[in-house]
């Protein structure tokens, strides 16, 4: 571990207000209804605030922040989302005056397929309009770079009996906008040379959490109801090379499970959601 475990417990606290002109401008970045001031922040869309404003000269070679900080300083090249938990408690309202705290709960090194592997687990409590809103858990994983000419991960058959689908057309406006709206300076998402030549994928990275918003929204879509908690799981990448699926379907216990294919079929992405009882 590298002495990694010293970063458990470790905390910040940001503040930040949810700004209107922000708010029209992921509207406008995934072609939703512009909220108002006063209305409710669609699920996923406080991904936009709280994000380190890093100088230039803080920066590593990929875009992210130098290693170290708030997150342990893992030296495996490669950082992710891997997934994560949401417990929806109260609208985080456009206007309002948020705070989040974050602590580090938990450090874990394993051994993959691909190599070395690191997950770091980071628990969020956002607090506004004097109650908390919303509570997360947050799953990164650090990885080895894939060797050269490694037999890439046998794909995952998705799910079936999806009752509503979308088509995702993961064009590189999207991607650039999205990078600039969370200030996401990883260059896999909007540095076509780079993501291809130097971290070898076949294309710009779809960010995960995009396509965990965009699945939180056909959730709300498909139950007509506001979520009340979320649970999401990365399984493979995404890419702007072509537009992929996300689908939802019902459980019997009246929860939704959704999930995002890739253009081939294969699982992307899994979640399940529980709505709000009215």
């Amino acid at each position: 571990m590298s002495g990694y475990e010293a970063w458990v417990g470790r905390t910040e606290t940001r503040a930040e207000r949810v700004e209107p002109a922000q708010a029209l401008k992921m509207a406008a970045t995934l072609d939703r209804p512009v909220p108002a001031e006063g209305d409710p922040l669609p699920p996923g869309w406080h991904w936009m605030l709280f994000n380190a404003a890093e100088p230039r000269g803080a920066l590593g070679p990929d875009g992210h922040p130098k290693r170290g900080g708030f997150l342990p300083p893992v030296e495996l090249p490669r950082r992710m989302w891997a997934g994560g938990r949401l417990s929806f408690l109260a609208p985080l309202r456009v206007g309002a005056h948020a705070v989040r705290r974050s602590e580090i709960v938990k450090v874990e090194s394993k051994s993959g397929k691909t190599g070395a592997l690191v997950f770091v687990t980071v628990r969020h409590a956002i607090d506004a309009d004097g109650g908390r809103v919303l509570e997360e858990e947050h799953d990164i994983v650090y990885r080895d770079a894939p060797e050269p000419g490694a037999p890439a991960p046998k794909p995952v058959a998705p799910p079936e009996g999806a009752a509503l689908s979308r088509v995702v057309v993961p064009d590189p406006t999207l991607l650039f906008r999205y990078s600039a709206l969370t200030f996401n300076g990883h260059r896999i998402h909007y540095d076509q040379p780079y993501a291809t030549k130097v971290e070898g994928y076949p294309g710009l990275v779809f960010h995960g959490p995009l396509t965990a918003t965009l699945l939180m929204a056909l959730c709300e879509e498909l139950g007509a109801a506001p979520l009340a908690r979320f649970a999401f799981r990365g399984v493979a990448p995404l890419f702007d090379t072509a537009p992929f699926t996300i689908r939802a379907k019902r459980g019997d216990d009246g929860s939704i499970s959704a999930w995002a294919e890739t253009p081939e079929g294969a699982l992307a992405m899994t979640a399940e959601a529980g709505l709000t009882r009215p």
